[in-house]
């Protein structure tokens, strides 16, 4: 009798779990498919970094455009482009550029940000939470798992907006203890953008050391 009821536990659970993975793949896919109509992006957004046991608290204020698959990162006075091939780091403060091709194996190529609107689709499992209030609205709350084991976070957590289905915010739990929260504060689609807005501007900035790493 307790293997029966075990088995019908198991059976309701799986079911439910089913159910909220097809609610959270649902809203996820109409999110992918509105962003993807986007030619480009342009967002301004809040960022903290908070780890209790070393009681490290950062937070930030940073932007970020997207066009295709090159990028223009701009947190805590570090520019990051990427013009789909080559990624230049720009350090304001020491005056230094990097200058490298991306690696499969960085952290940055496992969270590029031109793939945060299809991030699911590939290597995570996700569930459904509930819905939310917030000061703005109401959120889907939505987990991502990573399937892969080495990844540097256990959990990607989302707020999707009810109405427009905008990501309103993201919070990563890291395995080393740095949980990660990006909130958005303003998000514009269609926006016109140069591929030169993609690339380290060298003759805009003479004075800054150039580190080739390639």
């Amino acid at each position: 009798m307790i293997k029966y009821i075990s088995l019908l536990l198991i059976t309701i659970l799986s079911l439910n779990v089913s159910a909220q993975e097809n609610k959270a793949k649902t809203i996820l896919d109409k999110v992918s498919a509105i962003n993807k109509k986007h030619t480009s992006v342009k967002a301004e957004f809040a960022f903290n970094m908070d780890n209790a046991e070393e009681d490290v608290h950062e937070s930030s204020n940073g932007n970020i455009i997207l066009k295709g698959n090159k990028y223009r990162l701009y947190l805590m006075n570090v520019y990051t482009y990427f013009d789909g091939k080559t990624i230049y780091q720009h350090l304001v403060d020491a005056e230094e550029v990097n200058i490298k091709e991306p690696d499969e194996d960085d952290e940055e190529a496992g969270l590029n940000p031109t793939q945060i609107f299809s991030l699911y689709e590939t290597g995570f499992k996700f569930n459904y939470i509930e819905e939310q209030k917030i000061a703005s609205g109401t959120v889907h709350v939505i987990d991502l798992f990573p399937l892969d084991e080495e990844r540097p976070f256990s959990k990607i957590r989302l707020n999707i907006d009810t109405k427009s289905l905008e990501i309103k915010s993201l919070v990563s739990i890291g395995k080393d203890g740095n949980n990660i929260t990006i909130k958005i504060k303003k998000f514009e689609p269609n926006v016109k953008f140069k591929d030169s807005d993609f690339v380290f501007d060298q003759a805009a900035n003479p004075d800054v050391e150039v580190v080739d790493m390639r």
